[in-house]
């Protein structure tokens, strides 16, 4: 589908599963070297073994994005492996533990929210736009949220990191405009990966509700938010920069 992408080189976080993982698999399908970058080695190491089984060309790193050394080694290791960093996919994140009002949220569970969900996306922009910059060309997609666009009750911590994505990737993307990066942010709305199934194993009931809540009547899948990032990154959305792509099956335009 993107020729453009045969032999380029694209770094996904949050990879070893959900949307990270069909983010990797579907730029590995379209010619792109991987890097597959995620905490949990058994699921990158999964997500690496999918790609390769379809003869894809993938390598697994281990990061934390809360760790600036760990995220510089990351870009350093795909631009040492592969040769150069065309597009990356800030993807990794985590819910917030439980639906409180900001009174009782406790400090541990805002940090962990914001320094994984924002500072994480940061220290990846930091260093991946080193070398796009270099190099003059690259871009980004960032995961932010249909909490980055509105406000969801109980859930302060991730609705202050989400929003932060969007002004991040605006501003980053007005930065960076005129040295051939782009710079996007795609906000899925409900979608049926890991995080959510962990959530109804505790509360199945929710299933429905939240099925029902859609405009369209069933929730997103991991696969439909990858597809618009890779069009995103294609070379059929260049004049796409510092925009904010609801991928949510209509839930915002309500």
């Amino acid at each position: 589908m993107y020729q453009d992408m045969q032999d380029k080189v694209a770094i996904v976080t949050g990879a070893g599963s959900g949307i990270g993982r069909e983010t990797a698999r579907l730029f590995a399908r379209e010619g792109a070297k991987v890097v597959v970058a995620d905490w949990s080695e058994d699921g990158g190491n999964e997500t690496v073994a999918m790609i390769e089984e379809t003869g894809g060309q993938a390598s697994f790193f281990k990061v934390d994005v809360t760790d600036e050394s760990m995220v510089k080694a990351m870009v350093e290791f795909a631009v040492s492996h592969y040769g150069r960093l065309d597009y990356a996919h800030n993807n990794a994140g985590i819910d917030q533990i439980g639906r409180d009002p900001i009174h009782k949220v406790e400090e541990s569970v805002w940090d962990k929210v914001l320094d994984i969900n924002l500072k994480g996306v940061y220290f990846c922009m930091k260093h991946e736009l080193a070398h796009m910059v270099a190099q003059g060309s690259g871009a980004i997609v960032n995961t932010s949220s249909g909490a980055g666009l509105n406000g969801v009750p109980g859930m302060t911590a991730y609705c202050a990191a989400k929003h932060g994505v969007v002004g991040l990737t605006k501003s980053a993307a007005l930065d960076h405009a005129r040295e051939g990066v782009r710079i996007n942010a795609v906000c899925p709305g409900l979608v049926d990966s890991r995080l959510l199934e962990e959530t109804f194993a505790q509360a199945p009931e929710l299933r429905e509700v939240y099925t029902g809540l859609q405009p369209m009547g069933r929730m997103g899948l991991p696969h439909e938010i990858g597809d618009a990032v890779l069009w995103l990154c294609s070379d059929s959305a260049t004049l796409m920069n510092g925009s904010i792509v609801a991928v949510d099956g209509g839930f915002s335009a309500q």
